[in-house]
């Protein structure tokens, strides 16, 4: 008598390794890193730069001011593009414009004005750039696999985030602000290379209208009211929103945080650093779970985000706050849960502008969070600041999670076969 050996089936790949593992993508998240590396630590330079020629602490901060200004318009005007446009092609030209961009901030004695309106261009086309690639991914990859695809994204910002602000002051304090400007010009060149010559093409009719649609402008405020006249994407557009606009409070106030906590000022870091270790701990780790384990993890995950700042109410040391910091980023990861119930409420012509909207609130909504921390924080001490926008914060997602998600299990339908 013989037997026959019943094949056991491999576990389905889950995570990074099986993201990597189609074709065209690891050149996608290569060109990421690159571009992504050199804009933080040209954000040092550009502020430098700026400084050194106008001497003026005002004119210097406007550099991260006018990183985040042109978000909110570009991904409200420009979005239509991302539904126009092969992906690939519009990533490619969004690098190019942004490369040209750089590239003329080195020209000789350009006016300040004029470095910070080159600037404010390249932060019109982020948003587009952004949106297009997720509506990339959500073509390229599997539906199971999307949400570790747009993980990986946010994991390689925050590595880059806290490497190139380092790396971007060693650099400036060796060669000039000058040189790394150039460099980040050649990283968007190298973005673009990969991304034309090794990524997958997308379909244009993937993304719905041609490109003679009417006008921009147009077309895109018409998909902001389209997506937003639509009740279910609306409110989990919207819970995507405010998780980060409460939690990015602490980042407000880290440095007035450690002055008052009795540290130096640069004791700082240590709070920004706490938070995208658990950040990026969380997304690699929650990125690995089942579909259904990321579905039940959305709302404990959106209150990690929020619960631990009401801790700040007891003044830690900058130690204890770094670690309550490495718990609010953990709950970024809430955002794998998420995104599957943004594809199930959207269909593929509109998902271009989608997530450029997005992207662009996102940013829109962080920086107004970090203002109104700051100006509050002027007024009453950063600790009950912290923690009271993070108690009002629990309140308020817990409402709009109720109505975005719901906190219960469906309930089970009858079962029509039993007489």
């Amino acid at each position: 008598m013989t037997t026959t050996a019943v094949p056991v089936e491999p576990r389905e790949a889950r995570g990074y390794s099986a993201v990597l593992r189609l074709p065209g993508l690891r050149w996608m998240y290569l060109a990421h890193s690159i571009s992504m590396a050199g804009t933080v630590a040209a954000e040092v330079a550009l502020s430098i730069l700026v400084y050194e020629r106008s001497h003026s602490p005002l004119l210097s901060a406007l550099v991260l001011v006018v990183s985040f200004l042109p978000w909110g318009l570009g991904g409200t005007v420009l979005s239509a593009l991302a539904d126009r446009f092969p992906a690939r092609r519009l990533l490619v030209t969004c690098d190019l414009i942004s490369a040209t961009c750089i590239a003329a901030m080195l020209i000789p004695r350009v006016p300040v004005l004029a470095l910070l309106g080159l600037l404010l261009l390249t932060g019109l086309v982020a948003p587009l750039f952004q949106g297009a690639r997720a509506a990339s991914l959500a073509y390229l990859l599997p539906s199971d696999l999307f949400p570790a695809g747009r993980s990986m994204l946010r994991s390689i910002s925050q590595i880059m985030v806290l490497t190139g602000f380092a790396a971007g002051s060693v650099v400036v304090a060796a060669v000039g602000p000058k040189w790394l400007l150039g460099a980040d010009a050649a990283s968007f060149i190298a973005s673009a290379t990969l991304l034309r010559f090794g990524t997958p093409r997308t379909p244009a009719a993937v993304h719905g209208e041609p490109a003679t649609a009417g006008s921009v402008v147009r077309q895109s405020l018409s998909g902001l009211r389209d997506i937003f006249g639509r009740p279910q994407l609306r409110r989990l557009l919207v819970l995507s929103w405010i998780v980060p606009a409460f939690a990015s409070a602490p980042d407000g106030l880290a440095v007035a945080y450690t002055a008052q906590a009795g540290s130096k000022p640069t004791s700082a870091g240590l709070l920004f650093t706490g938070y995208s270790a658990g950040m990026i701990l969380s997304e690699i780790l929650v990125a690995r779970t089942a579909p259904a384990t990321k579905r039940r993890l959305l709302v404990p995950l959106a209150m990690v985000a929020l619960v631990p700042a009401i801790a700040f109410v007891a003044g830690p040391p900058v130690l204890g706050a770094a670690g309550l910091l490495v718990l609010v980023g953990m709950g970024s990861a809430y955002n794998q849960g998420l995104d599957p119930l943004v594809l199930a409420a959207s269909e593929p012509s509109i998902r271009g502008r989608l997530f450029t909207i997005q992207s662009s609130g996102l940013m829109t909504v962080q920086g107004i969070g970090i203002a109104v921390a700051g100006i509050i924080g002027s007024l009453v001490s950063a600790r009950y600041v912290i923690a009271g926008i993070g108690a009002v914060g629990v309140v308020t997602v817990g409402i709009v999670a109720v109505r975005a998600v719901g906190l219960r299990p469906p309930r089970a339908e009858p079962d029509s076969s039993v007489g």
